[in-house]
């Protein structure tokens, strides 16, 4: 029957059967093309000197160290320059070390002056990092730039005032005035408010909606997050107060009241050259608890280095 016909009795043509669509086809990638063997050679040689380069700092880095201690524990009648290794160990030199001057002393002044150091540069940078990042108040811009401005000032410049301070509080030859000068640090606040300003604005605005006051927030909120920021100060505040030696050295005049830098220079001025083996002691019990401390926070101090990375 025609189309016409079809029409004409009202039916409507049928329309022919489309064929199946077939699946369209992913195109195919190309394939990898074996690296030439100059490309190897070159990545191999590239990787190579990227280790070497991490070997020769290691060295540089810890070398110091490793030649100290092995002095360290060299017996009295050996040479300090024959050879690398002791031939004979022995840890009678750190026994020396503490008959020779009051060691033990000497480390409680300095960690009596680290541990307010590392408390009040703790408290008070937080304290100063939240004001600074998260309170609202005028000036707040102003006062940041100001403390910012500080951090070029070196301190030899300022050290003749601080000085001076401290005499006309009568704090000289005390470790209250030692420790005065550092109760926080500039870089620490920074630190700090950089930390605060990572937390989402988002958390803060549910703690708000919650009940949360200012300080609810500031204690419940915003130092949990920044645990990794406050090892951070907490190292490098007891890094500063245990290494100080020109500080200390302008205040304190009575050696009872001598920190370990100082007792150390004692010790120093006091030896030979055939009793480097007892400096060399001294030397490593005063890297021993920065050691100490630095390896029980570690993982808190580079979660810290990346949190005060994020925005400043």
């Amino acid at each position: 029957m025609s189309t016409r016909s079809a029409a004409g009795n009202g039916k409507r043509p049928r329309r022919p059967a489309r064929p199946p669509r077939r699946p369209a086809r992913r195109p195919r990638r190309p394939a990898r093309r074996p690296r030439p063997a100059a490309d190897r050679r070159r990545r191999r040689i590239g990787l190579a000197g990227r280790y070497a380069t991490l070997v020769l700092m290691l060295v540089v880095m810890l070398g110091p160290i490793v030649w100290q201690f092995l002095t360290s524990i060299r017996g009295r009648t050996e040479n300090v320059y024959d050879g690398v290794l002791p031939s004979r160990p022995t840890l009678d030199n750190y026994v020396r070390v503490a008959e020779s001057f009051p060691l033990l002393q000497y480390v409680g002044n300095t960690l009596t002056v680290a541990a307010l150091a590392v408390t009040s540069n703790m408290l008070f940078a937080a304290m100063g990092g939240y004001a600074l990042s998260r309170a609202a108040w005028k000036g707040r811009q102003v006062v940041f730039t100001v403390l910012v401005a500080t951090l070029m000032f070196p301190f030899e410049s300022v050290m003749i005032s601080m000085f001076l301070t401290v005499r006309e509080m009568g704090l000289v030859d005390t470790l209250v005035g030692v420790w005065l000068p550092g109760a926080v640090s500039v870089l620490n606040i920074m630190v700090m408010r950089a930390a605060f300003l990572a937390v989402p604005r988002e958390v803060e605005e549910a703690a708000v909606l919650d009940g949360a006051g200012e300080w609810t927030r500031f204690t419940r909120v915003f130092l949990p997050a920044a645990k990794g920021a406050l090892a951070v100060v907490c190292i490098t505040s007891f890094m500063g107060a245990w290494d100080d030696f020109l500080w200390p050295l302008l205040v304190l005049t009575d050696s009872d009241h001598y920190t370990l830098q100082l007792g150390l220079k004692t010790l120093a001025g006091a030896t030979t050259v055939n009793d480097q083996r007892l400096v060399a002691a001294g030397a490593m019990a005063a890297l021993l608890p920065m050691m100490l401390l630095f390896f029980a926070l570690q993982r808190f101090f580079f979660k810290g280095v990346g949190e005060g990375a994020v925005k400043i």
